[in-house]
């Protein structure tokens, strides 16, 4: 697959992929912090509908 047709999430993906690779961090390490970052931007989307909910 070319990844210029690619989708931007799996764009954003492949990058956060060769980040941690070429940074050699180790899976548990990454895995934490991608956790950590999963729960943030939940929290960010949650936000977000709230928001928008209320000034309906």
């Amino acid at each position: 697959m070319d990844l210029s047709q690619a989708p931007a999430d799996v764009k954003l993906a492949v990058d956060l992929i060769e980040l941690l690779e070429v940074n050699n961090i180790e899976v548990e390490t990454a895995l934490s912090a991608l956790a950590m970052v999963t729960a943030d931007f939940k929290r960010k989307q949650g936000n977000a509908v709230k928001k928008n909910t209320s000034s309906e």
